[in-house]
C-alpha cells in the first residue's frame, strides 16, 4: 500500500470517524479504522463498533499502490493533527504490521492489525428509500433526541423512532414522562407503505455531529434490522433496536381551545432558568400557575429555599396550577426554533402540550426556516407532550 495525501483531506473525515472507532472494546481492532486504497485511486475509510459503521471515500492523486490495512484510529488522527496545515503526508505499509507516515522532516511509524480481523455490518437493503436534505433530518434529530430514554427496562425506549407514513418523515422520542415529535412533508420518497425503525442512542448522537446545516441531500435505505444513510463521500449504517414502539399518538391528549397559553420563547427559557436554580436537585420541580394573563412560577427545595417569578403572558382561561419538571421544560424550549410559544393545557391529566408558534416579530425567523428546508422537506412542524409531577 502507497499513496499521498493533502492533511486536511484526511482529517476531515478522521474527525467524524474517530468517535465511532472504540478503543474500549473487547476486539482491539475496533480501535482501528480500516484503510483501503484501490486501482480507481480511491481511499476508503471505514471505523465500527458493531453498533454502527461510517464509510469515507476519498479521491486519491499521484502515485498508488493498491492495498488494505487497520491502523489505530487515536495515534492516525493525532498525528495528522500534530503536522502543520497545509503538508502532504507520504503513507505506506512497511514490513508486515507497520504503517510509515513521512511529511517533510516527520517520520511516524504505527503498527498496524490485519485487515482480515475487521469487521463489518453484514445488513440487507429493500428498494424502501428516501431523500431528505441534511439540514431538515437534522432539525428532526435536534427537535426529539432529548426525550429519549436511558436506560430503560422498556429498552425500546432507549431509542428514536423513525417512521414513514402519508409522505412524510417523523422522528419521536419518549421516556414515559414526556415526548417529542417533529415531522416533515417528504418530496422524494419511494416508499408507499408505512415503516418504523428505532434507531438507537448512539446512532442518533453520531449523525447529529455528521449533519451539517446544508442542503446536501441524504437518501436514507431501510432494511430489516439496519437503517443506512449515504450523504456525499460518506455511507452511515446503524443497527435498528428490535421492538415495537408504542402508539405515541395516545400519548398525546385531547385540549380544547379555552385554556390556551402563549409567550415569547426566549422569557419563558429565562423564567424557567432563574425558577431552576433553587428547585429540589432530586426532583427539580417547577410549580406553574396559570391566571389572567400571567404566569406565576414557584420553585422551593429542602433547605427552605424558595424562587416567585412573574412573568406577562397571553392567557385567559380559568386560573389552574400544576407542578412540571423544570429540566423537561428547558428541554422544550432549548430545541423550540420559533419565537414564540404556546401551552395547550389538558385540565383532566395536567398535561400540557407545547408548540412553537408564529409570533408578530417571527416573519423573517419563518422565511429563514422554510428557506432552510431546501429541496428535499416541506412543511415542518414539531409538538411536546410533558406530563405533570406531584408537588
Amino acid at each position: 500500500m502507497m499513496f499521498s495525501i493533502q492533511r486536511e483531506t484526511l482529517l476531515k473525515p478522521l474527525l467524524s470517524l474517530i468517535s465511532i472507532a472504540d478503543k474500549r472494546h473487547a476486539i482491539p481492532v475496533l480501535a482501528n479504522i480500516l484503510i483501503v486504497v484501490s486501482k480507481d485511486n480511491k481511499l476508503t475509510l471505514t471505523a465500527t463498533d458493531l453498533e454502527v459503521e461510517l464509510i469515507a471515500n476519498l479521491n486519491l492523486q499521484g502515485n498508488i499502490k493498491e492495498g488494505t490495512t487497520t491502523v489505530p484510529a487515536r495515534k492516525l488522527m493525532d498525528i495528522c493533527r500534530s503536522l502543520p496545515e497545509g503538508c502532504v503526508l507520504e503513507v505506506a505499509l512497511e514490513k508486515k504490521h507497520r504503517m510509515v507516515i513521512i511529511s517533510n522532516a516527520s517520520r511516524f511509524s504505527i503498527s498496524t492489525l490485519p485487515a482480515g480481523d475487521f469487521p463489518s455490518i453484514d445488513a440487507d437493503f429493500t428498494d424502501k428509500k428516501l431523500g431528505i436534505n441534511q439540514h431538515s433530518l437534522l432539525r428532526l434529530l435536534r427537535r426529539t433526541f432529548f426525550a429519549m430514554a436511558q436506560h430503560d427496562v422498556r429498552y425500546f425506549l432507549n431509542g428514536l423512532l423513525l417512521e414513514v407514513a402519508n409522505n412524510k418523515l417523523t422522528t419521536v422520542g419518549t421516556d414515559g414522562h414526556r415526548l417529542a415529535l417533529a415531522s416533515a412533508t417528504l418530496k422524494e420518497s419511494s416508499i408507499t407503505e408505512k415503516i418504523q425503525a428505532i434507531i438507537p442512542r448512539k446512532t442518533v448522537v453520531e449523525l447529529i455531529r455528521l449533519l451539517h446545516e446544508s442542503d446536501d441531500n441524504i437518501t436514507i435505505l431501510f432494511g430489516s434490522k439496519h437503517v443506512r444513510m449515504k450523504l456525499g463521500d460518506y455511507v452511515f449504517t446503524s443497527t435498528l433496536v428490535e421492538g415495537r414502539y408504542p402508539n405515541y399518538l395516545r400519548v398525546i391528549p385531547k385540549v380544547g381551545e379555552d385554556n390556551v397559553m402563549r409567550a415569547n420563547t426566549e422569557e419563558l427559557k429565562q423564567a424557567l432558568c432563574r425558577a431552576a436554580i433553587l428547585s429540589n436537585e432530586k426532583y427539580k420541580g417547577v410549580r406553574l400557575t396559570f391566571d389572567d394573563n400571567m404566569l406565576q412560577l414557584v420553585a422551593n427545595n429542602p433547605e427552605q429555599e424558595e424562587s416567585h417569578d412573574k412573568l406577562p403572558v397571553n392567557y385567559q382561561g380559568e386560573k389552574l396550577e400544576i407542578g412540571f419538571n423544570v429540566n423537561y421544560l428547558l428541554d422544550v424550549f432549548t430545541a423550540l426554533e420559533e419565537n414564540h410559544a404556546e401551552f395547550s393545557l389538558a385540565k383532566n391529566s395536567g398535561s400540557v402540550i407545547i408548540k412553537g408558534t408564529a409570533g408578530p416579530d417571527d416573519a423573517s425567523e419563518n422565511k429563514k426556516s422554510d428557506k432552510g428546508e431546501g429541496e428535499g422537506t416541506t412543511d415542518f412542524n414539531s409538538l411536546y407532550v410533558v406530563m405533570p409531577m406531584g408537588m
